[in-house]
């Protein structure tokens, strides 16, 4: 009887921890891109364009350019669909790519966000980010 409860238990505390440890998924990505959308909506769109990747090396005139049409974005959707209500997070799929003659590595990812907008539609989107100088930017 003390062998069969030994085996037992045995078992029971394998499976406990072969089930904790489970991986979790790095959401930081799609965090940040839901942070630069819901910034979107909220008017900021001077913020929502220095979350593009490199938006530090564009020239003035086409920064300008980015806020109009990230405000015009917004606006056409207030015209369509009464706005966006809300920005969720769908999931995140992350990757490093390695260079091998450099011997760095990038940090990508996908984040899947869904639009909720104001008629009631939702609307998948992907969103490619890529980690640079310790954020995440959209690509």
């Amino acid at each position: 009887m003390r062998k069969i409860f030994f085996v037992i238990f045995t078992f029971c505390v394998f499976m406990f921890f072969a089930c904790s440890e489970e991986h979790k998924n790095d959401i930081a990505a799609a965090k940040a891109a839901k942070e630069y959308y819901d910034s979107l909506l909220a008017g900021n769109y001077a913020y929502f364009v220095r979350g593009m990747y490199l938006a530090d090396t564009i020239p003035d005139g086409y920064r300008e350019e980015l806020e109009a049409n990230a405000k015009m974005f917004v606006e056409r959707v207030k015209e369509e669909h009464h706005g966006i209500r809300e920005v969720r997070i769908m999931n995140c799929v992350n990757d490093t790519i390695h260079i091998e003659k450099t011997e760095k590595s990038v940090h990508a990812a996908e984040a899947f966000l869904v639009f909720c907008f104001g008629d009631s539609l939702n609307e998948e989107v992907v969103v490619p980010m890529v980690f640079h100088k310790n954020r995440w930017l959209m690509r």
